[in-house]
């Protein structure tokens, strides 16, 4: 891949020059024979493309604040807010069009290339996408890789001895076997001592609300304590429950704002020589699954995929087999999946626990609505959305949700085409 063409396009200039300058300034640094573009045209950037790789926050910072503050003002208190509840339906609002008219373009340009996301909330946005094109989709996330290493450190396993069997949907699938070794579920069953784990004070901190849930509900789950606090009612409704389960205090859009800064001068640094750009590979799954793609070298990894796959996201496959049977077939879900020189193949899991796909369906009913809204622009739909939330709904009556949505509309309307 090193020869690789890579166009890089963003709405905003200034800070395309800046990764284009970075990029180009790695090119150098590792003596590599790849060719950089850079470009503000996105019919440009897409025209003839392999794989889309796309990561986006329409509205920047301005909208999030949005999503966070006014949710907060009638007590939502969100940490995260990018992937369920008031503030990660509106981020899928504003999403969705631009997805439209980026599949739209790739089906015109590039009707082949496989589209990778990163954008948030993953599971809306997958879902309108399948609902939207025939273009091959999958969605990628760090949490099920993340989640393993973080494991593997509280039971004092190493990493490269464990094997995992993750599924469910984007920021809350399920560990459902967790082993020592492999070879097909012959090795130690390492819950048990997850579980003695759990037992010390320490570690038991590190993580409160997943090991609560693992507590009653028998399963790891693979999103953070704070991000997971927000998906279920039973961790944000009192400020009692949220000093007990989720402190030290962490608040995403705070650590976006003061970050910002410094990572660019830092990336500026980098660009202009000042710093080595740094080159230490990480545990993102992109470059992986191109690199089996093209080499026919197969490599397994979780990704986001319609639950009746063969459809829209992969090259051949069936008719339409359900991945999840106890999720509905619409949904997006996060399974593993196999990747080589034919494609994408994602594994079918059967039933999950019965317990697990009942917190699933919690998340999944917020998305059908919301996938239904931002489709048709019918605002009673988003307000039902937000209303079935299960953290808003133990917060809120009927009446108060749908006055804070509408109070999002109104801060958010320009981003909002489908609902002008």
């Amino acid at each position: 891949l090193q020869a690789s063409e890579i166009v890089l396009m963003d709405i905003d200039a200034g800070r395309l020059e800046l990764i284009g300058a970075l990029a180009e300034r790695l090119v150098v640094q590792e003596h590599l024979p790849a060719r950089i573009i850079t470009t503000t045209d996105r019919r440009a950037a897409l025209d003839g493309a392999d794989y889309v790789i796309c990561s986006i926050q329409v509205g920047g910072l301005d909208m999030y604040a949005h999503d966070v503050e006014i949710p907060r003002r009638y007590g939502i208190d969100q940490t995260v807010g990018d992937t369920l509840g008031p503030g990660g339906v509106f981020r899928g609002l504003r999403t969705v069009p631009v997805f439209q008219g980026i599949a739209r373009d790739m089906e015109e340009l590039c009707p082949h290339a496989l589209f990778i996301n990163y954008s948030n909330p993953m599971n809306l946005n997958m879902w309108a996408w399948s609902q939207s094109t025939k273009v091959r989709s999958i969605g990628l996330c760090h949490s099920v890789q993340g989640t393993a290493e973080r494991l593997a450190r509280f039971m004092g396993v190493p990493f490269a001895e464990m094997s995992f069997w993750c599924a469910g949907i984007n920021h809350q699938a399920w560990y459902l076997d967790l082993r020592r070794g492999h070879g097909g579920g012959r090795g130690e069953d390492l819950y048990p001592l997850l579980r003695e784990k759990m037992d010390d004070a320490a570690i038991f901190d590190e993580d409160r609300v997943r090991f609560e849930v693992m507590r009653h509900f028998g399963y790891f789950v693979t999103e953070s304590t704070h991000h997971m606090s927000e998906y279920v009612p039973w961790f944000r409704t009192t400020p009692d429950l949220i000093q007990a389960f989720t402190t030290p205090r962490w608040d995403y859009y705070d650590i976006c704002v003061n970050r910002r800064d410094p990572h660019e001068e830092r990336m500026a640094r980098q660009a202009s020589g000042q710093e080595p750009v740094e080159t230490a590979r990480t545990n993102e799954y992109c470059s992986f699954i191109v690199n089996a793609m093209e080499t026919n070298v197969p490599y397994v990894m979780n990704a986001n995929v319609p639950n009746t796959w063969g459809r829209s996201a992969f090259r051949g496959g069936g008719a339409g087999s359900v991945l999840i049977s106890n999720l509905p077939p619409a949904c997006n879900v996060e399974v593993p999946c196999l990747v080589d020189g034919a494609g994408v193949h994602p594994c079918a899991i059967g039933d999950l626990p019965e317990q697990l796909a009942a917190i699933n369906r919690t998340n999944v009913n917020v998305q059908a609505l919301a996938v239904e809204g931002a489709l048709t622009g019918d605002r009673d739909m988003i307000v039902r959305a937000v209303q079935m939330d299960p953290l808003t709904g133990a917060l809120l009556p009927l009446s108060r949700i749908r006055e804070m949505v509408g109070e999002l509309f109104t801060a958010e309307a320009r981003f909002l085409p489908q609902f002008s």
